[in-house]
């Protein structure tokens, strides 16, 4: 007679990780996505320069200036290992700990 799993030992597919060919082609897609908005920035900051406040052009040039350090940010969080659990909580699973007097609605 085979032995039927636990629901703990059966895998799910929501905590299986993405696969690695897949999660490299989205980062970098991503950061070059960031990188030709940056190449836009900097570009609308040199043809409008003169043409329209200098606020704008400014506001463009440092948009073009931070884009890379964010881009290389995002570009580079990818594959952490959750060890949390992303499941539901069963409330019934819960222990409010000792009911007593001093502690009349349970918890620690």
């Amino acid at each position: 007679m085979r032995r039927r799993r636990s629901a703990e030992q059966v895998p799910r597919i929501t905590t299986a990780p993405e696969a690695l060919a897949d999660d490299l082609a989205r980062r970098q897609r991503r950061y070059l996505v960031q990188m030709g908005i940056r190449v836009v920035c900097f570009l609308a900051a040199v043809f409008t320069w003169g043409h329209v406040p200098l606020a704008v052009s400014v506001i463009m040039i440092v948009a073009a200036v931070v884009l890379p350090y964010v881009a290389v940010l995002l570009a580079n969080a990818g594959r952490e290992h959750r060890d949390v659990d992303t499941s539901l909580l069963d409330p019934r699973q819960i222990d409010p700990g000792p009911r007593g007097p001093e502690n009349p609605g349970g918890g620690r």
